[in-house]
Protein backbone atom coordinates (compact mmCIF):
# COMPACT_ATOMS: atom_id res chain seq x y z
CA UNK A 1 0.00 0.00 0.00
CA UNK A 2 1.15 3.69 -1.19
CA UNK A 3 1.76 5.87 2.04
CA UNK A 4 -0.75 8.18 2.52
CA UNK A 5 0.42 12.47 2.35
CA UNK A 6 -2.26 14.79 3.52
CA UNK A 7 -2.01 18.03 3.04
CA UNK A 8 -3.46 20.29 5.54
CA UNK A 9 -4.61 24.25 5.55
CA UNK A 10 -7.33 25.65 7.70
CA UNK A 11 -9.86 26.14 4.92
CA UNK A 12 -9.14 23.46 2.23
CA UNK A 13 -9.90 25.71 -0.23
CA UNK A 14 -7.09 26.88 -1.90
CA UNK A 15 -3.28 26.55 -0.49
CA UNK A 16 -4.03 22.34 -0.02
CA UNK A 17 -5.81 21.97 -2.83
CA UNK A 18 -2.74 23.64 -5.15
CA UNK A 19 -0.22 21.36 -3.12
CA UNK A 20 -2.26 18.27 -3.33
CA UNK A 21 -2.78 18.65 -7.30
CA UNK A 22 0.92 19.58 -8.04
CA UNK A 23 2.35 16.91 -5.50
CA UNK A 24 -0.28 13.96 -7.28
CA UNK A 25 0.89 15.36 -10.28
CA UNK A 26 4.45 15.25 -9.44
CA UNK A 27 4.96 12.36 -7.55
CA UNK A 28 2.92 9.58 -9.31
CA UNK A 29 2.36 6.45 -8.00
CA UNK A 30 4.81 7.13 -5.31
CA UNK A 31 2.22 8.30 -2.65
CA UNK A 32 -1.46 9.09 -2.24
CA UNK A 33 -2.10 12.16 -1.36
CA UNK A 34 -4.77 14.03 -0.25
CA UNK A 35 -5.81 17.37 1.41
CA UNK A 36 -8.11 18.59 4.10
CA UNK A 37 -8.83 21.39 6.40
CA UNK A 38 -9.59 22.27 10.11
CA UNK A 39 -12.15 24.16 9.19
CA UNK A 40 -13.33 23.31 5.71
CA UNK A 41 -14.90 26.28 3.59
CA UNK A 42 -16.70 24.14 1.99
CA UNK A 43 -15.29 24.77 -1.67
CA UNK A 44 -12.56 25.29 -3.62
CA UNK A 45 -12.14 28.13 -4.95
CA UNK A 46 -12.69 28.88 -8.64
CA UNK A 47 -9.68 30.85 -9.03
CA UNK A 48 -7.45 27.94 -7.64
CA UNK A 49 -9.02 25.64 -10.14
CA UNK A 50 -8.33 28.22 -12.88
CA UNK A 51 -4.51 28.47 -11.95
CA UNK A 52 -4.09 24.79 -11.70
CA UNK A 53 -5.58 24.77 -15.12
CA UNK A 54 -2.99 26.42 -16.77
CA UNK A 55 -0.23 24.29 -15.51
CA UNK A 56 -2.68 21.53 -17.16
CA UNK A 57 -3.65 20.26 -13.54
CA UNK A 58 -7.61 19.78 -13.41
CA UNK A 59 -8.57 19.96 -9.30
CA UNK A 60 -12.17 20.87 -10.61
CA UNK A 61 -13.44 17.27 -9.09
CA UNK A 62 -12.17 18.28 -5.87
CA UNK A 63 -13.97 19.19 -2.61
CA UNK A 64 -13.60 20.66 0.46
CA UNK A 65 -12.90 17.99 3.26
CA UNK A 66 -12.04 18.02 7.50
CA UNK A 67 -8.97 16.44 8.35
CA UNK A 68 -11.45 14.23 10.94
CA UNK A 69 -12.37 12.27 7.99
CA UNK A 70 -8.41 11.00 8.18
CA UNK A 71 -8.03 10.62 11.84
CA UNK A 72 -8.55 6.59 11.68
CA UNK A 73 -6.39 5.87 8.41
CA UNK A 74 -2.54 5.22 8.12
CA UNK A 75 -1.38 8.88 7.53
CA UNK A 76 2.26 8.49 6.63
CA UNK A 77 3.26 12.44 6.32
CA UNK A 78 1.24 15.10 7.25
CA UNK A 79 1.89 18.84 5.65
CA UNK A 80 0.97 21.88 6.74
CA UNK A 81 0.09 25.00 4.51
CA UNK A 82 -0.91 28.02 6.73
CA UNK A 83 0.11 28.56 10.07
CA UNK A 84 -3.66 28.08 11.77
CA UNK A 85 -3.59 24.49 10.28
CA UNK A 86 0.03 23.63 12.23
CA UNK A 87 -1.06 24.95 15.50
CA UNK A 88 -4.75 22.29 15.07
CA UNK A 89 -3.37 19.47 13.35
CA UNK A 90 -3.51 16.35 15.49
CA UNK A 91 -1.35 13.79 15.48
CA UNK A 92 -2.68 10.69 12.68
CA UNK A 93 -2.26 7.10 13.17
CA UNK A 94 1.21 5.91 11.61
CA UNK A 95 2.34 9.58 11.07
CA UNK A 96 5.95 9.25 10.77
CA UNK A 97 6.75 12.81 9.10
CA UNK A 98 5.31 15.96 9.31
CA UNK A 99 6.42 19.58 8.17
CA UNK A 100 5.56 22.99 7.69
CA UNK A 101 5.81 24.74 4.81
CA UNK A 102 3.40 28.06 5.01
CA UNK A 103 2.28 29.95 2.10
CA UNK A 104 0.31 33.32 1.62
CA UNK A 105 -2.98 32.87 1.23
CA UNK A 106 -4.15 33.53 -2.14
CA UNK A 107 -7.88 33.41 -1.23
CA UNK A 108 -7.42 36.93 0.93
CA UNK A 109 -6.15 38.83 -2.17
CA UNK A 110 -8.15 41.95 -3.14
CA UNK A 111 -8.11 44.49 -6.20
CA UNK A 112 -9.31 43.06 -9.77
CA UNK A 113 -10.04 39.35 -10.81
CA UNK A 114 -7.03 39.93 -12.84
CA UNK A 115 -5.09 41.18 -9.84
CA UNK A 116 -6.01 38.37 -7.72
CA UNK A 117 -5.34 35.42 -10.26
CA UNK A 118 -1.74 37.21 -10.49
CA UNK A 119 -1.51 36.26 -6.44
CA UNK A 120 -2.78 32.70 -7.19
CA UNK A 121 -0.26 31.97 -9.89
CA UNK A 122 2.17 33.94 -7.75
CA UNK A 123 1.59 31.21 -4.72
CA UNK A 124 0.91 28.33 -7.48
CA UNK A 125 3.99 28.67 -8.31
CA UNK A 126 5.80 29.21 -4.79
CA UNK A 127 3.70 25.51 -4.29
CA UNK A 128 5.16 23.99 -6.85
CA UNK A 129 8.54 25.06 -6.52
CA UNK A 130 8.12 23.01 -2.77
CA UNK A 131 6.63 20.20 -3.86
CA UNK A 132 8.01 19.10 -6.99
CA UNK A 133 11.34 19.14 -4.88
CA UNK A 134 9.61 16.95 -2.45
CA UNK A 135 8.27 14.42 -4.71
CA UNK A 136 11.89 14.87 -6.42
CA UNK A 137 13.13 13.60 -2.37
CA UNK A 138 10.44 10.93 -2.62
CA UNK A 139 12.20 9.36 -5.72
CA UNK A 140 15.60 9.49 -4.67
CA UNK A 141 14.73 8.00 -1.56
CA UNK A 142 13.47 4.87 -3.17
CA UNK A 143 16.38 4.39 -5.39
Amino acid sequence: MKPLVLILCTGNSCRSHLAEGILRAAAGDLVNVASAGSKPAGFVHPLAIAAMAEIGIDISGHHSKHLDEFLNQPVHTVITVCGKADQACPVFPGQVNRHHWPFDDPAHATGSEAEQMEVFRRVRDEIRRAFEAYADGLRDARK
